[in-house]
């Protein structure tokens, strides 16, 4: 941290002084300093947590921020002291398919973490005093699950959503899970289930819960009406005007802010911003042209690409200043969220990056994706430009790859197995490198291979043999 310092002390010094001199709150000071573009331009990798045997899916701080936990396809979960570099713990999930998701349960001293999995099981271990494991399955949804989303400030209770297009409610001191209802489409004919991808809270109003999946709208349900007669009616929807009725994309990640706006990942398509009060009130086949033509414009994100897997998104900033993506071609994309300006862009992975957690407190990243470690970023300030020479390059071929797979309509169904085909192609094609020669590093060959540059080419259909099982596959 000393150069992030040394370069930014003439920056800081006004800031000091006003704390000093009492005409600024201390905290004040590290808010204003966590949201400055300084701070976002000069991210960088401070550790590279190695460990797991396969791609990592998941990582989540826990509430003080000192420990990290993380899920991969090896089927293991991890406890990290990031600060330090080293693995405090590691036990074995007992799920049988690639972990997507863990949760430290809040108020629980760390020792309460929930699990999801390709295999449907949701899944809670218990850390013992003598630093065994005992772990349980807690519910099971027909297909993968995602994404779990905990209730704000609450040590029993969280939700799931599945492919089978159910959410379902946990609580802790029960010894079973509650299927709440089951998503459909808004189309209206015929009425289908929604596979589910993500699903998240909104912490400040926390009755509010969001859902996305297998089709172009996000919904929002009422935690309150979940058990009345028409408890599957959301309260609001969001859709970009554009993408009403479409039928070849879908959510694969979302966000609530601190002011509940809600931030919409989609499959191949863009990033996008959603104000509180801007969606339907109803149901959009409902809504009149006059409803349409009324819809507010969102704020866009683009640069990106988002096809092989299925991706988060998030804030970054003590007011949620930056909106962050990872990306088909490797890197991780920062925005500042007023304006969706890019302002970082560096590479996360040589092949993907799937998700992005930010630490509770301090402006530091962690990240992960088909590589079989997590990456911690942080504010270290060196040489390296915050948009590499050859980002119009970058952002062109995403830009590309998007338009080309735009022209054939798909239903979503075939969506799923198309992402399942990317991925194991993939997959195989990374196979193939690692077996030729030794891993090469991050610096000396990812964004070669990330535009097509590097040796090799892509992996045919004929030739793919990846196991479905082995990556982040929905």
């Amino acid at each position: 941290m000393d150069n992030f310092h040394n370069n930014n002390v003439i920056g800081s010094t006004n800031m000091i002084m006003n704390r000093e001199l009492g005409f600024s709150h201390p905290s004040s000071l590290t808010r204003r300093f966590y949201a400055s573009e300084v701070i976002v331009k000069n991210l960088n990798l401070y550790a590279r947590l190695d460990g797991h045997e396969g791609c990592v899916n998941a990582v989540e701080f826990n509430s003080t921020g000192d420990i990290l936990v993380s899920g991969s396809d090896d089927r293991q979960v991890m406890f990290w002291s990031w600060e330090s570099k080293t693995k405090l713990l590691v036990y074995p999930s007992g799920h049988s398919d690639n972990i997507f998701q863990t949760k430290i349960m809040p108020f629980s001293d760390d020792s309460r973490i929930v699990t999801s999995a390709g295999d449907g099981q949701v899944r809670l271990g218990i850390l013992q005093e003598d630093g065994r494991v005992n772990t349980t399955m807690l519910g099971k949804h027909d297909g993968s699950v995602y994404k779990l989303a905990v209730e704000p400030g609450s040590p029993h209770i969280f939700y799931s959503c599945g492919e089978d297009g159910f959410i379902q409610h946990f609580d802790l001191r029960s010894s079973s899970a509650t299927k709440l209802f089951c998503c459909f489409s808004n189309k209206k004919q015929p009425p289908r289930k929604i596979g589910l991808n993500s699903i998240v809270i909104d912490s400040r109003i926390p009755y509010y819960f969001a859902v996305g999946g297998s089709d172009e709208y996000a919904h929002v349900y009422d935690i309150r009406k979940c058990h009345a007669k028409d408890s599957d009616k959301p309260v609001n929807t969001f859709c970009p005007r554009h993408l009403i009725e479409s039928n070849n994309v879908h959510i694969t990640g979302l966000a609530y802010s601190k002011s509940s706006e809600l931030l919409v990942s989609y499959n191949d398509e863009l990033v996008y911003l959603f104000e509180k009060n801007v969606g339907f009130d109803s149901s959009p086949p409902s809504a009149t042209s006059e409803d349409l033509k009324n819809l507010q414009e969102t704020q866009v994100y683009s640069g990106h690409r988002n096809a092989q897997t299925v991706k988060g998104v998030n804030f970054f900033g003590p007011n949620d200043e930056y909106v962050l993506s990872g990306s088909d071609c490797g890197h991780i994309f920062i925005w500042k969220k007023k304006d969706a300006k890019l302002v970082r862009l560096m590479v996360g992975d040589q092949n993907v990056v799937n998700q992005l957690e930010t630490h509770p407190h301090i402006p530091f990243l962690a990240t992960c994706g088909l590589e079989k470690n997590v990456k911690i970023w942080a504010p270290l300030g060196n040489d390296t430009p915050p948009l590499p020479s050859n980002v119009k390059e970058i952002t062109e071929a995403n830009r590309q790859g998007r338009e080309d797979r735009s022209r054939v309509t798909l239903t979503p169904d075939v969506i799923m197995h198309v992402l399942r085909l990317q991925r194991r192609q993939t997959l195989a094609y990374i196979e193939r490198r690692h077996n030729r020669a030794d891993i090469v590093s991050d610096d000396e060959d990812a964004e070669g291979y990330l535009l097509g540059l590097s040796d090799g080419d892509a992996t045919s259909e004929e030739d793919s043999s990846g196991n479905s099982r082995d990556c982040n596959i929905s």
